[in-house]
């Protein structure tokens, strides 16, 4: 069974407890790394408009605690979006099993059509 690193736990405790739940039970099943939790004014405007399209204060990662998960399989390829889309199920799946609501970046009106997306952002989870 496969586990966080140091550092994907640290990255996980600044998200809200629903998320850290969800993530904690898909380390289980599925090899993945936290890329991202919470972050700061500095790092949001960093990443605007080349990574995310919104700007703070308005991004789930925004608050604190979290409400957005940047999580990828490990290890990372960013190159594999197939392995993405495949975990991205997962996650859905299992966050439906524990009762949790998400969205992910591949699919953000939850429709499960994902060629109507205008923007992808296939590492990103939020609660809804």
């Amino acid at each position: 069974m496969a586990s966080f690193s140091e550092r994907s736990k640290s990255k996980l405790l600044t998200c809200h407890n629903d998320l850290q739940r969800l993530f904690n039970e898909v380390v289980k099943g599925f090899d993945c790394t936290v890329i991202e939790g919470y972050r700061d004014k500095e790092k949001q405007d960093q990443l605007y408009p080349t990574f995310t399209q919104v700007k703070f204060p308005n991004s789930k990662h925004n608050k604190q605690p979290s409400g957005g998960a940047d999580v990828l399989p490990h290890p990372i390829n960013w190159n594999d979006m197939k392995r993405m889309y495949y975990f991205a199920g997962y996650v859905k799946a299992k966050a439906e099993e524990l009762g949790i609501g998400i969205r992910w970046g591949g699919d953000w009106d939850d429709d499960t059509e994902i060629l109507d997306n205008n923007f992808n952002d296939l590492c990103h989870f939020e609660l809804t």
